[in-house]
């Protein structure tokens, strides 16, 4: 170990053991900054940058340039932040695991040791996005879809298990445990960490704050534990697993102060809703947020996780709590050791970094104050996360939107009459009663709606062998009689997502609600899809013990897996005979979720409005069946005696709440339900893989592929040159999102995915989904820019995946099918176009309004964007994540300057493009000029900045991407 500065201390971890430090305080005695003022996010990087000096990739002005941070005036550097580990989900995991076995193949095919391309830092990967709502409203529910997610998985699951014997540092966690969030939360943070080393002549234990990146943007969920990390594109965490630094700018924080307390049936949900809809208008993109103050200590972690899990929607880089003692207090309840605790507490003490931080105490760059008391019932949607609107406005706000013009953010609806619903046939004509018994009946055992309930008739026989046998179990799911439909209905509800599953207190909130309004006899209409997929199976473990389960089974909400499910796009198929009415009568139907994303498409493609909400709201929404409503002052029903029925009579108090929490939470659930994972998973244990180093790539899978990206590789880097002659792929407006670009959720027949596949004899009934195949480029290529609402503003009027191709001039070439002729500027499909482009080796240019990319941090919204040949992307504003996963990937991002866009320059895609300014001398920051050629022939030239922001991003970007740059770096060893 280095010791650059003369640091390293001894102190007590707990019970008489000692272990060794590098100690902030320390740094401070020698003059080298005002530590003890520093954010104490800003102090746990430090501790990273201090330990890991070793004047390479970590230089003594690295550390310096830290501790000095300037509040009102961070220094304009990078920061070499290396972590103490990684966390992958399976979607982002998977491409990512490829990447790492193509490189293993690029070093076998250049004579060296495959072995080099190995993770230096521990990293778990956690099965948890494959898993899709098929079957819901049963007590089968969870075996089923678990039957339906190894059968579309098999292959997927089969190369993961060869990644997890062919890397050392690799640990993985099945399907059916829980949310990577959750995991990380519950089981896998441990605090503080440490390792052997040997410190003047003897061997030592070095502790260090535990600190990670990970391949999702909710990664920051773990800050609500005083741990630093949020999440990164799988590219950048590629090189960081590599041995390579998370380089990022040196931040602004932002410092909010909380104070007072959260009234009665106020939620944690209806907190975050709040601070994401001031932190997004306060502008905290690429910022750390640090929240601070006695309403902040008040806060138990569950809550601060809440709030930290929903950073990528407000935009910052982090929402992190310091550690206090309800942090420690938190480690103790979830089952670690007591070793474990102390060492966590003792650390952040000897470091000085122990308690939260009061008024006056801390310089941050900007301050903000946040009176829980102000906070109110709310939900967000119908688009967006950061749209809240209070509780009582809902109906308002909604009839508003459905009359509002598309352009201006509505659904341009002329003279609606909400009265007016469709009957929809449900195959049956016996209705799904799943409220017919009183509580004193469940309590009893007894559920007299069972004999008319052909779904638990379905669910009930022995579990099917075959995917034939899944498939006709499916069919005969959906049999529950007849409703009618509209405007606003609620045709999904689901209590899904980490951002608040992992929260027993809206949990358990959902259940009492649930407990009561099967009390009165409520019931929830049979064309409202429900489900409950919580984060762990500790929440199982707790709503049984509490005897809350069988209320939410009553009403529909099932448990129907352990996995991010609806929040995702996996909400599964809803009744086509649903489907069919809302797009005959092109009905604006509504979803309702606890989860943290709502933009369009993302929950399920025929719903276009979608509210974020708190899990016991949820159930009381389905319970309405409609969001056109009051809860406030309207009721959600009328009971078995023909009364209303308002959500203040069905409201948990906060101390039925409290009382309810006390009694099911106990430290050995965790530990019980966290270990021996494999033996808790037959099903994972029957899947068999390979061995060995090297993988052996099979061209008859269209699940797993050898990407192109190490394809006449050279150990030659290339050179940063100008762009000529490029033509517009795309133009698109403000807040495309990763969910608009990146490949996601069902693959339309008709698309350049499903024709691939079809072309490799799948049949429709098998595509699975886009993230499913996120292991093979041939399918995520074509999937790219597919969305079905993605607005391409090259072809106005029209949504999906569609754009012009412009041949080149004096040529009509052939079309897409090699057989009719194309016109100039002729309609096809995004990725028609590309390959024709690729034909003539034609540049391609995104254009783009403010917040591209805002979203998941989905790495193939960068891959399939590189694949379909783009060199660049001009934006008016990036969202952090993709504008990092671009350069990552070899393209070039650039921003216009003050309020220019393509609109205002009449950019339609037409012209030919240039940008000029570009040559291995260009720094970050540097200003490149974009060159238009109009069809006319006139040309004007128009100021971009260059959007790489740091100096190793020009490395990365001249060696063609993150990857490239480190095998080369291996290699060279």
């Amino acid at each position: 170990m280095t010791d650059e500065f003369k640091t390293l201390r001894k102190f007590e971890t707990g019970k008489g053991r000692e272990g060794f430090l590098y100690s902030l305080p320390a740094l401070e005695e020698q003059g080298i900054g005002k530590i003890s003022r520093l954010p104490v996010s800003i102090r746990s990087v430090l501790e990273s940058v201090l330990r890991n000096c070793d004047g390479k990739k970590v230089r003594r002005k690295d550390v310096e340039t830290l501790a000095n941070w300037n509040a009102k005036s961070p220094a304009n550097e990078e920061i070499p932040f290396v972590v103490a580990r990684i966390v992958l989900q399976d979607f982002t995991g998977v491409p990512l695991v490829v990447d790492l076995a193509a490189m293993r193949s690029a070093v076998k095919k250049l004579g060296g040791d495959p072995k080099i391309i190995e993770p230096l830092v521990p990293v778990d990967l956690v099965v948890d996005h494959s898993v899709q709502v098929d079957f819901f409203g049963s007590a089968k529910a969870l075996q089923l879809n678990l039957e339906m997610e190894f059968k579309r998985n098999r292959e997927r699951y089969q190369f993961l298990k060869w990644g997890q014997q062919a890397f050392k540092t690799f640990q993985l966690i099945p399907p059916g445990i829980g949310i990577v969030h959750q995991v990380n939360l519950e089981y896998l943070a441990k605090g503080v960490l440490s390792q052997r080393s040997e410190i003047r002549g003897q061997e030592s234990e070095i502790f260090y704050p535990d600190t990670l990146v990970g391949t999702d943007s909710h990664t920051t969920m773990i800050n609500g534990l005083g741990v630093v990390g949020w999440g990164v594109g799988g590219i950048e965490a590629e090189a960081g697993m590599l041995g390579q630094p998370v380089y990022f700018l040196t931040p602004e924080v932002v410092g909010v102060h909380m104070s007072g307390q959260l009234r009665e049936g106020v939620t944690a949900t209806d907190l975050v809703l709040y601070i994401t809809q001031l932190l997004r208008a306060q502008k905290v993109v690429g910022k750390f947020v640090e929240f601070y103050g006695e309403g902040a200590a008040s806060l138990p972690v569950p809550d601060r996780a809440t709030i930290g899990n929903m950073s990528p929607e407000y935009g910052a880089t982090m929402g992190y709590f310091p550690v206090d003692q309800e942090s420690v207090n938190y480690l103790r309840a979830t089952g670690r050791s007591d070793e474990q605790c102390r060492a966590f507490e003792n650390y952040s003490r000897a470091q000085k970094m122990f308690g939260m931080p009061r008024k006056g105490e801390v310089d941050y760059s900007v301050d903000l104050d946040v009176d829980l008391a102000d906070v109110q019932p709310s939900v967000a949607g119908p688009k967006r996360p950061q749209d809240r609107i209070n509780l009582p406005e809902l109906g308002r706000t909604f009839r508003g939107l459905l009359e509002k013009p598309v352009q201006d953010g509505g659904y341009g609806k002329k003279n609606v009459d909400l009265r007016e619903k469709h009957l929809v046939q449900l195959n049956g004509s016996a209705p799904r009663d799943r409220a017919m018994a009183s509580t004193d009946e469940i309590d009893q055992g007894v559920n007299p709606g069972d004999e008319r309930n052909k779904i638990e008739m379905v669910a009930n026989r022995p579990t099917p062998d075959s995917g034939k046998d899944i498939e006709a179990a499916s069919s005969e799911m959906f049999t529950h009689g007849q409703s009618r439909i509209g405007h606003g209905s609620v045709l999904i509800a689901a209590i899904t997502s980490c951002t608040n599953t992992s929260n027993p207190s809206v949990m358990i909130a959902a259940g009492l609600l649930a407990k009561k309004a099967v009390g009165r006899g409520l019931h929830i209409d049979p064309a409202v899809k429900t489900s409950l997929a919580p984060g762990s199976r500790v929440v199982s473990d707790y709503l049984d013990k509490t005897g809350l389960q069988k209320y939410l089974d009553q009403l529909g909400f099932n448990l129907v897996g352990y996995g991010c499910t609806t929040c995702i796009g996996n909400s599964g198929p809803l009744h086509p005979n649903i489907e069919k009415t809302i797009h005959e009568f092109d009905l604006v139907a509504a979803s309702v979720l606890s989860g943290n994303r709502n933009f369009e498409a993302r929950v399920h493609q025929h719903i276009k409005a979608n509210f974020l909400m708190s899990p016991p709201l949820v159930v009381a929404f389905a319970l309405a069946g409609r969001v056109d409503v009051d809860l406030s002052r309207e009721p959600l029903g009328k009971d078995q005696n023909g009364k209303e029925t308002f959500l203040r009579d069905l409201w948990p108090s906060l101390n039925e709440i409290r009382e309810t929490m006390q009694s099911a939470l106990k430290p050995e659930t965790f530990r019980k339900l966290y270990r021996d994972f494999a033996d808790q998973n037959p099903k994972w244990n029957e899947i068999p893989s390979s061995k060995g180093d090297i993988y052996q790539w099979d061209e008859k899978s269209d699940y797993i592929h050898e990407p192109p990206f190490f394809e006449n590789f050279s150990m030659e880097p290339g050179h940063i040159k100008e762009i000529r002659g490029a033509r517009a792929l795309g133009i698109f407006g403000d807040s495309v999102t990763t969910d608009h670009i990146s490949p996601a959720g069902a693959i339309k027949a008709t698309s350049p995915a499903g024709q691939y596949l079809i072309s490799r004899g799948i049949d429709h009934t098998d595509f699975n989904s886009y993230g499913s195949r996120r292991g093979n480029d041939l399918v995520m290529t074509r999937g790219t820019f597919a969305n079905v609402r993605i607005k391409n503003l090259m072809v106005p009027g029209t949504e999906g995946g569609v754009t012009k191709y412009f041949a080149p001039a004096g040529e009509t070439p052939a079309g897409p099918t090699g057989k009719m002729p194309v016109s100039q500027g002729e309609e096809m499909s995004i990725f028609d176009a590309a390959m024709k482009y690729a034909e003539t080796k034609t540049p391609l240019i995104i254009f783009a309004g403010h917040e591209y990319g805002a979203g998941s941090s989905r790495d193939w919204a960068a891959k399939g964007t590189r694949l379909l040949g783009v060199k660049a992307v001009v934006a008016a504003s990036f969202e952090r994540i993709h504008r990092s996963n671009l350069v990552g990937m070899g393209v070039l991002p650039l921003q216009f300057l003050d309020q220019t866009s393509a609109q205002s320059l009449g950019v339609d895609g037409s012209e030919i493009f240039s940008i000029t300014g570009l040559s291995d001398k260009v720094r970050p920051g540097h200003h490149a000029t974009l060159e238009i050629q109009d069809k006319d022939g006139k040309s004007r030239s128009v100021p971009l900045k260059l959007r790489i922001d740091t100096p190793i991003e020009i490395d990365y970007y001249r060696h063609g991407g993150i990857l490239p740059f480190v095998l080369r770096q291996l290699l060279a060893r």
